[in-house]
């Protein structure tokens, strides 16, 4: 697991929470990876950090965003737009989607 590097402050969260469907299945891995690199190349895009416990199938991705506006443009994104119809009909038993505003961050290095 890599941290993502976002500012100190004054950036957005996009929390993905989510159950997958009990199917293992190869065409989800490969759309994640092509929605990883896609999202990487959005304007206002700061990174990406993401875990699934495989028994529960539960997991969590937290996007960072510059602004409400880089969400919503990834949100609308045409080729994002397909995987989230794929994830809603075939890949996920439950999902929410969260929007935060960080206003403060810290890590074990800074608060040295």
């Amino acid at each position: 697991m890599v941290f993502a590097k976002t500012p100190k402050k004054d950036y957005y969260a996009c929390i993905f929470s989510s159950i997958r469907t009990s199917e293992y299945n190869e065409e989800y891995n490969k759309m994640a990876d092509e929605m990883d690199e896609l999202a990487k190349s959005q304007d206002g895009y700061l990174g990406i950090e993401s875990t699934r416990n495989d028994h529960s199938r539960f997991g969590i991705t937290v996007s960072y965003w510059e602004s409400l506006n880089s969400i919503k443009n990834w949100k609308d994104n045409s080729n994002h737009k397909i995987a989230q119809k794929f994830g809603i009909t075939n890949w996920y038993e439950h999902y929410e989607i969260r929007i935060c505003q960080v206003k403060y961050s810290y890590s074990k290095e800074t608060q040295k």
